[in-house]
């Protein structure tokens, strides 16, 4: 390298050596107050609490109608209306078809006619007995003849009251007629359609669901069984059921445990009841159920969110009276409805973050946002 070329390299090293000392000495001089202070990190936290808490059990469960009838008709004849739209709600004893009373109101008037002759031929044999038992007082007849209008008179009693069961056979064959919804529901799609021949007991007409109440059928593995039956010891079981893709939950409660565990899946059924006002469900649709299988009492618990993992084990931050944090290292135990249970290493009370832990180390001042 030529003379001339050292003397430049040399020339800016000691620019830069200058420049570098001067922005020292300015920074060293700048008063300590208009140096950036240390923010705090605003994060959000939750109250560590002490209660019973309920362990449950998420499983898939299947809706059912809590009756369901096929409407079918008890006398044969021609269908001659529908009186209910297709999918629509029903009243209990409301019309939902009926057939042509024709021939049935011709049966009745009939059945009507032979009551009311019945009804003459067995006041003249009363009067003929009558008759007959003050002449046999007097021995104008034999007893033999009183005997003969005696017969006579129960034989018109015993047609009388023959035709009069006839009529009322006669009548309700009328009155089936008019086929009515048993209990409230909602109907299906018609099954059968006005001109067409209706034979009793054998033609379906519409399906009838009742869904208010409504039951709610799953499987419970057989391990969790003896939990369920020592929730039941306490009293009433609730179960909370969740419709995919709608927010919020149903209530409802236990009612059927079935008498023995399947062999082959080793589950046994189990059926909530839910009152179901607002018509959520609906029978054959799949929701998720949740059920209470044990209680732990006077449980320390935090949100989930709270616990945080790392290579030594479980950790929580907590925010002491001056707004700092500490990384405390805990022992979880069991998590239910988005609480988890501390075992070990957490008092109630204490304060923990549940948002911002990724900014966080132990002595980081944080901020409580609202």
């Amino acid at each position: 390298m030529s003379p001339k070329k050292i003397l430049l390299v040399l020339a800016v090293l000691a620019l830069v050596a200058l420049g570098v000392r001067f922005a020292w000495r300015a920074d060293t001089a700048a008063p300590a107050d208009a140096r950036p202070a240390t923010r705090a990190v605003p994060v959000q936290v939750a109250i560590a609490r002490q209660g019973d808490l309920d362990l449950s059990l998420k499983l898939v469960g299947r809706a059912e109608a809590w009756s369901s009838v096929t409407l079918r008709a008890q006398v044969t004849g021609q269908l001659e209306s529908l009186a209910f739209q297709p999918g629509s709600r029903v009243k209990k004893g409301q019309l939902l078809a009926r057939l042509d009373t024709r021939l049935l109101q011709a049966q009745l008037d009939q059945a009507r006619g032979l009551v009311a002759r019945d009804q003459a031929q067995l006041k003249k044999a009363q009067a003929d007995r009558q008759r007959y038992a003050d002449m046999l007082g007097k021995g104008y007849v034999s007893k033999a003849d009183y005997d003969t209008y005696q017969a006579n008179l129960a034989v018109a009693q015993a047609t009388l009251q023959g035709d009069r069961a006839a009529q009322e056979l006669a009548q309700a064959n009328l009155d089936y007629a008019r086929i009515v919804a048993p209990f409230d529901g909602i109907t299906g799609a018609p099954l059968v359609w006005p001109g067409a021949q209706v034979s009793a007991q054998t033609t379906d007409i519409v399906v009838l669901n009742q869904v208010q109440p409504i039951r709610v059928a799953f499987s419970l593995p057989e391990a969790s069984l003896g939990a369920v039956r020592a929730a039941l010891s306490r009293g009433s079981v609730s179960v909370h059921a969740t419709v995919p893709g709608q927010s919020g939950s149903l209530a409802g409660s236990l009612e059927f445990v079935d008498n023995a565990v399947d062999n082959t899946t080793g589950t046994i059924l189990l059926k909530a009841r839910f009152d179901n006002p607002d018509l959520r469900l609906t029978p054959g649709q799949f929701v998720q159920v949740t059920l209470p299988t044990t209680r732990i009492t006077d449980a320390v618990s935090v949100p989930v969110v709270a616990l945080q993992s790392s290579s030594r084990g479980s950790f929580v931050f907590v925010v002491g009276a001056d707004d700092t944090v500490t990384q405390r290292y805990v022992t979880p135990g069991p998590a239910a409805g988005g609480q988890q249970v501390i075992a070990k290493g957490l008092k109630a009370g204490e304060r923990v973050v549940t948002e911002g832990q990724m900014l966080l180390v132990e002595g980081t001042k944080v901020r409580v946002a609202s």
